[in-house]
C-alpha cells in the first residue's frame, strides 16, 4: 500500500482516488509513486493525479511508445493513442478525459 507521509501525499492520494476508482492497485499504486516525483512538485494534487495517470496509462497502457520507436513524433503518437487514453480513463471511472485538460495533457 502507498502510504502518504504528508499533508501533500494525503492530498494526492485523495485527488487521486476521485480521479481513478476503479483502477487496479497496481496501476493506482504506480501514479501515486509518480506524483511525488520533483517535477510535480509545483502542481497542485488534482493536476498532478491527472498528468500522473495520463502519462502512466500512455507508456503502460498504449502503443504511444512502439509508435515513438517507429519514428512518429511526439505530437503524432500522442494523438494516435489519445482516443485509448480516453477508454482506459473511462474504464477507471474518471469523471474527465484529455478534452477536458487538453492544455494540460499537451504539457506532458
Amino acid at each position: 500500500m502507498v502510504k502518504a507521509n504528508t499533508k501533500r501525499q494525503q492530498s494526492q492520494l485523495k485527488a487521486l482516488r476521485a480521479l481513478i476508482p476503479k483502477a487496479s492497485y497496481a496501476d493506482f499504486s504506480e501514479i501515486a509513486l509518480a506524483m511525488r516525483a520533483k517535477h510535480m512538485k509545483e502542481l497542485t494534487a488534482v493536476n498532478a493525479a491527472f498528468l500522473a495517470t495520463v502519462a502512466h496509462i500512455r507508456h503502460q497502457h498504449t502503443d504511444y511508445d512502439a509508435l515513438r520507436d517507429e519514428g512518429y513524433d511526439h505530437d503524432s503518437a500522442r494523438f494516435f493513442v489519445a482516443e485509448k487514453i480516453d477508454e482506459i480513463l473511462e474504464e477507471w471511472g474518471a469523471p474527465r478525459g484529455l478534452d477536458a485538460e487538453a492544455t494540460t495533457a499537451d504539457s506532458l
